[in-house]
């Protein structure tokens, strides 16, 4: 392969940024953000160095879970604009050559969407069937909700009609009916119409429920046949209208099931997936300063297809769940990050962001992230999380960790000039306050989270062997570091992290020899390992490797390397 060939599959090696229009900036002083205050900061998102933008639900809203429950799959929230608003936006992102993705929330729809009204109208009507409905009294399904401090059943007798509706999540989120073809029609519509306004593609929210076909008439399903064949269809679609399109999916089940929605071998389904196996088990290695389970984790990841990518992140919009680990896994997190039960939600997951949870540490903040960009795949950033936001526990639920953007450590944190009460949520207080965390005073000082993640940003796109390449873990006697190398092709680079407040010495065996244009082994001899982070840790012309492949390399407590594997006569930059 070429270098130029990364861009045909640019999501392999991209860096996604993941922002809600509602609390980035507010452009008319009404509290709420807007798509033309957006606008405004593409130019920020552009030198911070991310390449795709996700935007979470900016649709007209029942206003019952933050957006996710949709009235209208094809309209845009009056409060943030209108559409001409949006293909501004794209078009500017565009010629800061930023993609973009939005959300696709098609499980289900608000009740207040027309097509459930009109469903919910009278047995025989033609939108009844775009929704699950049960004559039968239901069984208990209290352990199948998704909010189990809000919901006790998936179904809910609607009084008009004297019938039960499915819905995995809240009540006035009545799921559809995906065995419909009227049904599919219009979920395809819906996808047509946004990538005609120059979108890249989307995050499609909750992909199992999606797909499931559960309480679904048997002569429905008959005619349904495999969920899976639907979302191949989809990818199929989307292909037509846009080659280089993405799916990015919502899929948190175990491995052996997330390949099934990647489309087994064949790879035609899903084109990325979040990995919230490693994510739950970083942060058990993070709160055991052991590197044990993120290393079993990557060793148990099964290898994809070539169209496909894991996503990674260490922090999301939603709850940071650990619902995959065991019950006593669980608690040990929760003891080191969370241990008030006002810092944990559903007993499952919990409501902080990155930098409170490790206690403020620089040190073990920048470890975080400089772990997130080395571990194989594409990586996710949640707005704010660039320059250390903080949560307000003070906000119910998950909306602790979607408070406004920190720009300024004006009023309001400059997000909006409209008075603090007419805020669409609280901001931070205390040291995670605007007057400590904002932008402008990160774009400022040379030493701050902002710039390092920008440096991270740089030298991730500069090393396609992150997201292209094999990922080993390599084999060492310090059980708090983890050590990686990854290749691809004539590129190699070995990551260090150290999960320890101790320094360790690490005498690393670096496996198989760099190879040659031509593809041939050419040994380690005068092999020397280059400091991608200007750390000042380590000489500036390398580390020498033996011609063994041998290597002793000393690491600070906390501490992290990036060391580019460089052969004598090779021109890439470093």
């Amino acid at each position: 392969m070429r270098i130029t060939d990364t861009s045909d599959l640019w999501w392999k090696t991209g860096l996604i940024y993941c922002l809600d229009i509602e609390t980035f900036y507010d452009s008319n002083g009404d509290g709420c953000g807007d798509l033309a205050g957006l606008a405004e900061r593409v130019d920020y998102l552009a030198e911070l160095g991310v390449t795709c933008l996700w935007l979470m639900p900016f649709y007209p809203t029942g206003h019952r879970d933050d957006g996710y429950d949709v009235k209208d799959f094809f309209g845009v929230d009056p409060r943030f604009g209108h559409h001409g608003d949006f293909v501004e936006f794209i078009r500017m992102a565009q010629d800061r050559g930023l993609r973009v993705i939005v959300d696709l929330v098609v499980n289900h729809t608000s009740d207040q969407h027309p097509w459930f009204k009109a469903a919910r109208s009278s047995k025989d009507n033609p939108y009844r069937d775009f929704y699950v409905w049960r004559s039968d009294p239901p069984p208990d399904t209290s352990d199948e909700v998704v909010f189990p401090d809000q919901e006790k059943s998936i179904w809910t007798l609607d009084d008009k009609t004297g019938e039960w509706y499915l819905h995995h999540f809240y009540k006035q989120q009545p799921d559809l009916n995906v065995a419909n073809p009227k049904v599919r029609d219009e979920i395809a519509k819906v996808i047509g119409f946004w990538m005609h306004l120059g979108i890249s593609g989307f995050r499609v929210d909750a992909v199992p429920y999606f797909l499931s076909t559960e309480g679904i008439r048997k002569d429905d399903l008959e005619k349904f046949h495999n969920p899976h064949q639907y979302l191949r269809a989809l990818r199929r679609f989307m292909g037509r209208r846009a080659g280089d399109s993405v799916l990015l999916g919502e899929v948190n089940l175990p491995y052996e099931q997330q390949l099934e929605y990647f489309g087994g071998a064949d790879g035609d389904e899903l084109t990325l997936m979040f990995d919230f196996m490693l994510m739950q088990n970083v942060y058990l290695s993070m709160a055991r300063r052991d590197a044990g389970p993120i290393a079993r984790t990557l060793r148990e990841r099964p290898p994809l297809p070539l169209d496909t990518q894991w996503a990674t992140f260490v922090r999301n919009h939603d709850e940071l769940t650990l619902d995959k680990l065991s019950d006593e896994e669980r608690q040990e997190v929760f003891a080191a990050f969370g241990p008030d039960p006002d810092m944990q939600v559903y007993g499952r997951g919990l409501r902080r962001r990155v930098p409170p949870m490790l206690d403020g540490d620089p040190r073990r903040v920048r470890l975080m992230y400089s772990l997130l960009f080395t571990l194989p795949g594409t990586p996710v950033l949640f707005y704010g999380e660039e320059i250390g936001m903080g949560e307000n526990l003070d906000e119910p639920g998950r909306m602790a960790v979607r408070t406004p953007m920190q720009w300024s450590s004006g009023p309001n944190a400059g997000f909006s000039t409209a008075r603090s009460g007419r805020l669409v949520s609280r901001l931070p207080e205390g040291g995670y306050g605007p007057e400590h965390v904002n932008v402008a005073a990160a774009r400022r000082d040379r030493d701050s989270l902002l710039n390092f993640i920008r440096l991270l940003a740089q030298r991730y796109r500069e090393s396609p062997e992150l997201g292209w390449g094999e990922c080993e873990v390599l084999e060492h006697e310090v059980p708090s570091v983890l050590a990686l190398r990854h290749t691809w092709e004539q590129a190699s680079m070995v990551a260090l992290h150290n999960l320890s407040p101790e320094a360790a010495t690490l005498s690393l065996t670096l496996g198989a020899p760099p190879i040659d244009n031509t593809g041939q082994e050419v040994g380690w001899h005068d092999v020397r390992l280059i400091d991608l982070l200007a750390s000042g840790t380590y000489p500036d012309e390398g580390v020498p490797v033996s011609d063994e492949g041998t290597v002793e390399i000393p690491l600070e407590g906390y501490g992290h390397a990036w060391l580019r594997v460089q052969r004598p006569g090779q021109r890439r930059l470093v």
